[in-house]
């Protein structure tokens, strides 16, 4: 005899709604970026039909964007990737959308007129989009970037004197401690020169762990990601020691990513915030540092 194989019945809005508190204790809010990718913060569109997405599709696909780099708000589905000439690459994980189809059901009713009574409601479906970044064959349209960006002097002059190597390309920012360089979106890719300048001090606290700076030892913890917790406060304080320094005062992208692992580790340990603090304190100094030896050079 042959058995009837069975399959659970998905539940989209679960799943949905794991997504999204997932996204949140890890501390994505792609509402609150801190650089501009598109030249404006703008509703994510299909590429096809010009249609901004709506709904929980735009939250589902900023967090897409987030959580991928993506340096465009634009999305087709695979068939239209391939109607438009393009080829969704090997490998590259779509993002779920959802819709609802509106559907008939007969009921067994017959109404006074003879007819027989139908029920309407809808039905959540699922499909799926992949961004212009995960498809080959077909540019994406690009925005004129922000031109109001105005550099300050005395900000550029301490970055730069830090002898540490910036590239400015794509939608991330990074420290990359194997080539001891940090990696920033274009000055012009962020909303307002105070939170590149944030940015960018925060980056380079990372870069002062290093033995030939300040010789940062990894924190020690039994927390899970207690030391990537206690890293990120360090590389925040130093930075906000640095922008205070100079008057200005900047939002860091993705700067609560670290929050529930850095309580974890108040409750554990309640001398961390001292030890992050003369850490952060000891990276500004070292940054300033090396701005004054040149100055006196």
């Amino acid at each position: 005899m042959k058995v009837k194989k069975t399959y659970a019945k998905k539940d989209i809005y679960q799943e949905i709604t794991n997504k999204v508190i997932a996204s949140i204790e890890n501390g994505l809010m792609p509402w609150a970026c801190g650089w501009n990718k598109e030249g404006d913060f703008s509703l994510p569109v299909n590429f096809s039909t010009g249609t901004n997405y709506r709904g929980i599709n735009v939250m589902l696909l900023w967090m897409a964007q987030e959580m991928g780099g993506f340096s465009t708000p634009n999305w087709l589905t695979y068939k239209q990737a391939e109607a438009q000439g393009g080829k969704v690459r090997k490998g590259e994980k779509g993002t779920s959308l959802i819709f609802y189809k509106q559907v008939t059901k007969e009921t067994g009713e017959i109404k006074e007129n003879g007819d027989e009574k139908k029920e309407h409601y809808p039905m959540l479906k699922g499909f799926t989009v992949f961004n212009l970044d995960q498809i080959d064959g077909i540019d994406a349209p690009r925005k004129p970037l922000n031109s109001d960006f105005k550099p300050l002097d005395e900000a550029e002059n301490i970055l730069s004197a830090s002898g540490v190597h910036f590239n400015f390309c794509g939608t991330q920012a990074f420290y990359r401690p194997s080539t001891d360089e940090i990696t920033l979106p274009p000055k012009d890719c962020f909303m307002e020169a105070k939170n590149y300048y944030a940015t960018a001090f925060h980056e380079l606290t990372h870069a002062t762990k290093t033995p030939s700076r300040c010789d940062r030892k990894p924190f020690e913890s039994d927390i899970k990601k207690g030391a990537y917790a206690f890293e990120e406060v360090v590389a925040d304080l130093g930075a906000a020691f640095c922008m205070g320094s100079l008057g200005i005062h900047g939002t860091v992208e993705n700067h609560a990513s670290y929050i529930a692992g850095w309580l974890s580790v108040l409750k554990d340990d309640k001398k961390a915030i001292f030890r992050a603090s003369a850490q952060a304190q000891k990276a500004h100094e070292w940054i300033e540092g090396q701005s004054i030896c040149k100055q006196a050079a």
